[in-house]
């Protein structure tokens, strides 16, 4: 049966907005018995995290949070290329329930929504959050009220979204909820676009990663996110760097997780995310069990219009063969809602 391209897109939301559930575990559960504590309240017990927040504050002096290398004085209230304040602006804070399975359990991710970005893609879906920085400006104690009102109302883990420019006060906002109850897994919610340097100095305190790999091509890069022609390979430090301090994803006797690496990918119009060319990096530089979400819905937003590649959205066929590539580098943690996806599209092409 042929499937149009708007039947596609229709389907794919559909699908992704459902749980489906697979008899084969998608992650490592965490041995009965065992208590778990969120990574940043070991840190706190070492009499480290202070310390390592001094050291990211002292970052804003001459700010390179992020591979930009802007230089700017934030704390003299001086703005790069983010345009961020010393401060953190923060869209909106509630539970999310559009995330990976693991995540949103049934009472969804703490997502906190950060305004601006260090990297600003044309095809941004957020585009008045990170692009024109909507939101309100706050101190980091309110931030910290935030993440315990997130833990309060049920909240399975604490989601920071857009997290790189503002990473000393989230890290600063921890340790204050952490006094006040916060045990919640903090989730790294991330571009991909990380200094290693940065990401070393976070060794400790975050629980879960989840970076983006947009692009394997430096110049698909710098096309659509603002010149970034160094995306490809500093995405790729950071990410294995990731991989080395939290590992595999682990969840709890609920599927909720707990610790662990997730790797985004959006499959894009004409290949230009190179998805070929990231599966078969994943399956060299990390281990095959890597949770790997590859995603289908791709949508025309922004300025994505004035770029023809990426001027529509993707069809079935991109969708599935970036699905096939997966399974043929031998990657064995697919995302159940991608895997979902393409068993209803096999379903349909075959009927």
């Amino acid at each position: 049966m042929e499937t149009t391209r708007r039947d596609f897109i229709k389907n794919t939301l559909i699908l992704g907005g459902t749980l489906f559930f697979t008899p084969v575990p998608l992650h490592a559960a965490r041995k009965e018995g065992e208590e778990w504590h969120p990574a940043y309240e070991k840190l706190e017990q070492e009499g480290k995290l202070a310390q390592r927040i001094k050291e990211a504050y002292a970052i804003f002096e001459q700010c390179d949070l992020c591979p930009r290398g802007c230089g700017v004085n934030r704390q003299k209230g001086e703005r790069g290329f983010c345009r961020a304040p010393v401060r953190p602006v923060i869209y909106s804070a509630q539970p999310h329930f559009g995330e990976e399975i693991s995540l949103v359990g049934r009472h969804g991710s703490g997502t906190i929504f950060f305004s601006n970005c260090n990297l600003r893609c044309v095809f941004c879906q957020n585009w008045p959050i990170s692009h024109e920085g909507k939101g309100k400006e706050i101190e980091d104690k309110d931030l910290a009220d935030m993440m315990i009102y997130l833990q309060k109302i049920g909240c399975h883990n604490i989601n920071v979204v857009t997290p790189t420019h503002v990473m000393p006060n989230i890290i600063n906002a921890t340790r204050i909820a952490l006094k006040k109850g916060l045990r919640l897994p903090l989730v790294y919610n991330t571009s991909g676009y990380e200094r290693l340097e940065i990401v070393k100095l976070l060794d400790g305190i975050v629980d879960i990663y989840m970076p983006d790999m947009k692009y394997m091509d430096s110049d698909q890069a710098a096309k659509y996110s603002s010149e970034a022609s160094d995306y490809p390979e500093v995405t790729k430090k950071a990410i294995i760097e990731m991989n080395r301090q939290v590992g595999e994803l682990t969840t709890d006797s609920n599927g909720i997780a707990l610790r662990g690496l997730i790797i985004r990918h959006l499959v894009m119009p004409n290949r230009v995310a190179g998805t070929e060319q990231f599966v078969k990096w994943v399956a060299e530089a990390l281990p095959k069990t890597t949770y790997v979400n590859i995603m289908p819905q791709y949508r025309v937003e922004y300025k994505a219009y004035e770029y023809p590649k990426i001027s529509r959205g993707i069809t079935v066929q991109e969708f599935l063969e970036a699905m096939e590539w997966a399974e043929q580098c031998g990657l064995t943690n697919l995302d159940p809602k991608s895997v979902a996806v393409r068993d209803f599209y096999r379903r349909r092409q075959s009927s």
